[in-house]
């Protein structure tokens, strides 16, 4: 047995599991706060605050009363109000029956409509604000690049040496102006016409001087980034590699490997890489992968999972956090529309239900995201608490959106669902959620 692989599969295990024990922590945290914060502003005594479940393992009872708690297994959480006979929030009867009128205001249960809908609407709306400002500070720490391509920092790029140099003000390459950055149809146009070749001649200005340089061409098949679970990944390709071949052939621009993966309709494909100066082959195969389209629909694609850029950081200039915010609120809605978009043609059949994911493909993502740098995983963390908000909004018994759904017909009617169809629906609710689990997992293990 080969010792330091095993070691090595085990480290990258455990990387995975804590990655995912981190980021559920987090998002379970918010948004059990958000009940328990919520719950009381309105008057809702909360008697237990978990973070995980079975055995407690640390325990401490606030000055308001209630037992904040962290138990033994990290894979969720709970808040248990006054009146509540489980972590569901179903009514303890006994406790109910027997407790003075004075008392009853503070329960979950004899509390005002409006407390109730209140307490239980702010978790996921917690999850909302979470995703919302961890996006608004991500992006307020990147920047955005600026009218002008500068150079910040140049690429490490193997066998080439360029006399382009960091702080330069790119003016025009191969001939051509650059045009404004943010004009993308501008520059979409010019980067088009721009001849595939290694190096070109850059006009760039350099001290208030204007000189011709020697620089990369612009977007190099150099991988910055991986997609979790993606064929590439699979394949053992890794940030940093630098393409040098597909099938043989030489390539110098990322578009390229583009082209070459879409047009082989699934082909199996033999990548060279440079890693660390040597010269590497791997093999590849692209997988279908259903994707949002302009139309609202979505499109399969072939892809490898292989993210680029430019062969240069450009320099960047602060985005205003008012900009910043209202994209972060932007970002936010995108994941909730696109996630319920997915799920209705996952339902009608018109992609693959293999895009549905369980726990196990969760925590496969959190350890990649958080292999890729700290900034990817707390980014990762946002779009996964925006899902969770959104999931628990579902109208199913024993979830969030179930408990709104009888408030409402409470508001309707006059009065709540008896106590025997409520168990019956909380158990048929709990089966739902219980099945879907069951089908994400099992589409971990079945789904290429």
């Amino acid at each position: 047995m080969d010792t330091y692989a095993l070691l090595s599969g085990l480290g990258d295990s455990m990387s995975m599991v804590l990655a995912f024990v981190v980021a559920l922590s987090v998002i379970v945290s918010i948004h059990e706060y958000g009940h328990y914060i919520v719950g009381r502003w309105s008057g809702i005594h909360a008697e237990v605050f978990s973070l995980g479940f079975g055995p407690v393992i640390w325990s401490r009872v606030d000055s308001r009363g209630t037992q904040w708690q962290l138990a033994a297994f990290p894979l969720g959480g709970f808040v248990r109000f006054k009146g509540d006979s489980n972590a569901a929030s179903g009514k303890d009867n006994n406790a109910l029956d027997s407790m003075p009128d004075v008392d009853l205001r503070s329960s979950m249960h004899g509390a005002p409509l409006w407390a109730r809908t209140a307490t239980v609407a702010a978790g996921p709306i917690f999850n909302f604000i979470l995703s919302i400002l961890i996006f608004t500070a991500v992006i307020m720490s990147r920047g955005q690049v600026g009218d002008k391509l500068i150079v910040a920092e140049l690429r490490d790029l193997p066998n080439t040496e360029y006399t382009l140099r960091e702080g330069d003000h790119v003016r025009s390459i191969d001939g051509r102006v650059v045009p404004v950055l943010d004009d993308a149809a501008a520059y979409n146009a010019f980067w088009e016409k721009v001849t595939r070749a290694n190096p070109l001649t850059y006009q760039v200005e350099r001290d208030g001087e204007a000189i011709e340089v020697t620089g990369p061409y612009l977007y190099p098949p150099i991988i910055l980034h991986l997609v979790p679970r993606s064929a590439a990944i699979t394949a053992g390709l890794k940030v940093g590699d630098f393409l040098v071949a597909i099938d043989g052939r030489p390539i110098v621009a990322f578009s390229e490997l583009k082209s070459a993966v879409e047009n082989g309709q699934g082909r199996t494909l033999r990548i060279t890489v440079n890693r660390d100066g040597s010269n590497q082959d791997f093999e590849l195969t692209p997988r279908r992968i259903d994707e949002p389209d302009e139309g609202g629909g979505f499109k399969t694609y072939w892809r490898i999972g292989i993210g680029g850029g430019l062969a240069f950081e450009p320099a960047k200039i602060a985005i205003k956090p008012g900009n910043a915010l209202l994209i972060g609120v932007e970002q936010t809605g995108r994941i909730i529309t696109g996630s319920i978009s997915g799920l209705y043609h996952m339902v009608t059949g018109a992609i693959s239900s293999c895009n549905l994911s369980g726990p196990v493909g969760i925590a496969q993502t959190s350890g990649a995201m958080a292999s890729q740098g700290l900034t990817n995983f707390i980014w990762f963390i946002a779009v996964l608490s925006t899902a969770i908000g959104m999931l628990n909004l579902f109208p199913i018994p024993v979830l969030d959106g179930g408990h709104l759904v009888f408030f409402a017909y409470e508001a309707i009617v006059g009065r709540p669902p008896s106590d025997a169809v409520l168990r019956i629906l909380m158990v048929a609710g709990l089966v739902i959620v219980l099945g879907l689990m069951l089908f994400g997992l099992t589409n971990d293990f079945l789904c290429p």
